[in-house]
């Protein structure tokens, strides 16, 4: 026989409501000595959520998306920052009763199309570029954009200081003694994530008074192969260059790689600062120097305000699709010190 809502009220001695509240997640206003008695009478009794009928009801399917940009025949996963990102999601949106549909998409009208075909509360964009965040125009249910600088009233961003972190950065290096520096990272162009780390960066070295013929940038994906690709031909390329900036972890300690299988060293020859602060960056040979963005407090930021969006806590959505007055959030970096930085060769 199936198991109701009512079996286990009856039992615990609570209203079925008290029940529903703790099956899905909403415990805030129930007492622990609560929670233990309906999870242990529902564990005894084999009780099984109906989650389309649940759905039904509360008109809600209790599914938030993170969607990743990916090419045809790419997987969404490549980029650590990605599966850091997604990993927090779901841990936070498990514990509020959501579920996480995580799917790749390869052009923007895909997000709408995902909207409907999955019936969805919510929407975290991850990485997506401020192009296609621009041209969206889902108004239906709630947009957190991470990492985005996009104007679209109908996305609510949360980033980080991405400006202050370039300009750690060049003033690290340029404390260090450096007067001919690389800036490595994808295209730039606009105001976007690594448009401003390129920004703060290249600010901070003119502020310095390096020559700004001699604060130098190149476009690179960011991957550890691209980035050992960039450290092989570095003194090629850029033979008198002294210091790299790269405007991620991986891509830094690709770079790093490459460097040492030309023959450098890292900080003798060359000194590198990353951009993350992502587990594997303590564990390189030197560590990598980087600029740490607090990722499980912008995990968190989103996935709070999208949940405050969808319960209704929120500003909710304008007669134009926008979210109302929420400003972006911008969350504190700082710089990490380990041993790639030293001071230039010679």
């Amino acid at each position: 026989m199936t198991t109701r809502l009512s079996d286990i009220a009856d039992e615990a001695g609570v209203s079925v409501m008290t029940v529903s509240n703790v099956m899905n997640g909403k415990r805030a206003r129930v007492s622990p000595a609560t929670i233990e008695r309906v999870l242990g009478i529902a564990a005894r009794l084999g009780y099984v959520p109906n989650i389309p009928a649940r759905s039904l009801a509360a008109n809600s399917s209790h599914i938030v998306a993170a969607l990743v940009p990916v090419g045809e025949n790419n997987s969404l996963l490549v980029s650590p920052h990605t599966v850091a990102v997604v990993g927090g999601m779901e841990t936070h949106l498990r514990h509020r009763g959501y579920h996480v549909l995580l799917r790749g998409i390869e052009h923007e009208d895909q997000v709408a199309q995902t909207v409907r075909g999955w019936s969805l509360d919510g929407v975290v964009l991850v990485e997506f570029p401020d192009e296609q965040i621009d041209r969206l125009r889902v108004d239906t249910v709630p947009l957190v954009a991470i990492d985005s600088y996009s104007a679209n009233p109908r996305t609510i961003g949360v980033r980080s200081d991405d400006h202050g972190g370039g300009r750690l950065a060049g003033e690290r290096l340029s404390d260090a003694g450096h007067r001919h520096v690389l800036f490595a990272g994808p295209p730039y162009a606009g105001l976007g994530v690594v448009g401003q780390r390129w920004a703060g960066f290249r600010e901070a070295c003119l502020a310095a008074g390096l020559d700004p013929r001699r604060v130098e940038a190149v476009e690179v994906l960011t991957s550890f192969e691209d980035g050992r690709r960039l450290g092989l031909r570095l003194r090629r390329d850029h033979p008198d260059v002294t210091a790299v900036f790269a405007t991620a972890d991986h891509l830094a300690v690709g770079i790093m790689a490459g460097i040492a299988e030309a023959g450098g060293s890292v900080p003798g020859d060359v000194s590198v600062i990353g951009f993350d602060d992502l587990d594997f960056a303590r564990y390189t040979t030197p560590g990598l120097t980087t600029v740490a963005q607090n990722m499980p407090a912008k995990v968190a930021e989103a996935s709070r305000i999208v949940l405050e969006e969808i319960e209704g806590a929120g500003s909710g959505a304008g007669p134009d699709g926008s979210r109302g007055a929420r400003e972006p959030v911008a969350l504190d970096v700082h710089l990490v010190e380990r041993g790639s930085v030293g001071p230039p060769r010679g």
